[in-house]
């Protein structure tokens, strides 16, 4: 198995629980977290080639992404050469040496006037980011045919180097300093660790097609922050409900409910992903 974007919060777990039952690589771009982590940009074609035909891995779970939404808005380029072209080369890839690729998409492909997408829903992407996950979506159907694409919300954990949105409430928090948090923007937050859990299984069971696959609970970040609070006993009153109207430091559009339904995972390995409390309170315990 090779795992890229091993230096990511998503990447990371996935290594951590995939090197107990598999031979692993892990690729990173710029984090260096694992002392056997293979240096990877995906956006040089040449380099991915090289990498994968090396390991010639049976499985290729790509996590490397540019996330920054603010970012992808104002450097449109950098976003298409990673989520878009990135993707694209490693589909390719992948397809040369008959290699599994599962790809880690998002919500954020959701236009968001819904919510509790399904996986039939057609994808609206309302922002450079989405739209350039949603190709690499495409990518990935048109030059890997033996694929899965599973799509998350709001990845969220302990991390040794990037912060996210639960540990940098964390973080603010245990500084007593006081955060605007938006109460009319919901998601489905899923703890990184399960989701890690859900990419070993699947991989498992050789699963293909597209699923969702974030935490089973609806909430918008404002709930989500004060349960943050709460969890890790921190005064949840320094959390502050705003719209998003409010926040003037957003450059990209955010979906309003991009929320997703995770139904038809959990009905096909019989499980149930994890809720807000859950995945804190094992968040807390890691």
């Amino acid at each position: 198995m090779l795992v890229t974007g091993a230096g990511g919060l998503l990447g990371s777990k996935i290594v951590d629980l995939a090197e107990e039952l598999y031979n692993v690589t892990p690729t990173h771009s710029t984090h260096k977290i694992f002392p056997n982590s293979v240096q990877m940009n995906v956006r040089d074609a040449a380099q991915v080639f090289q990498v994968v035909s090396s390991c010639k891995p049976d499985v290729v779970v790509h996590a490397a992404s540019e996330t920054n939404v603010d970012r992808c808005e104002v450097d449109k380029d950098l976003a298409w050469s990673v989520n878009a072209e990135g993707t694209r080369n490693v589909a390719e890839a992948c397809s040369r040496i008959g290699a599994k690729l599962v790809y880690i998409s998002t919500d954020y492909v959701f236009d968001g006037e819904k919510g509790l997408y399904v996986e039939e829903d057609q994808p609206n992407p309302i922002n450079n980011y989405g739209l350039t996950k949603l190709k690499g979506e495409e990518f990935v159907k048109k030059y890997c045919k033996n694929h899965l694409i599973l799509r998350s919300s709001v990845n969220y954990g302990k991390h040794p180097v990037k912060l996210n949105f639960a540990s940098w409430v964390i973080e603010a928090l245990n500084k007593r300093e006081q955060i605007n948090i938006v109460d009319d923007h919901w998601n489905s937050p899923t703890l990184a660790d399960n989701l890690a859990e859900v990419v070993l299984k699947t991989v498992e069971e050789d699963t293909r097609g597209v699923y969702h696959s974030s935490g089973r609970e609806r909430i918008s970040r404002y709930e989500f922050a004060t349960k943050i609070a709460r969890i890790f006993d921190l005064d949840e009153n320094l959390v502050k409900p705003v719209k998003m109207t409010e926040l003037t430091a957003w450059v990209a559009r955010r979906p309003r409910d991009s929320s997703l339904c995770v139904d038809r995972i959990q009905e096909k390995f019989n499980f149930k992903l994890l809720n807000i409390d859950e995945g804190l309170a094992m968040m807390k315990g890691a």
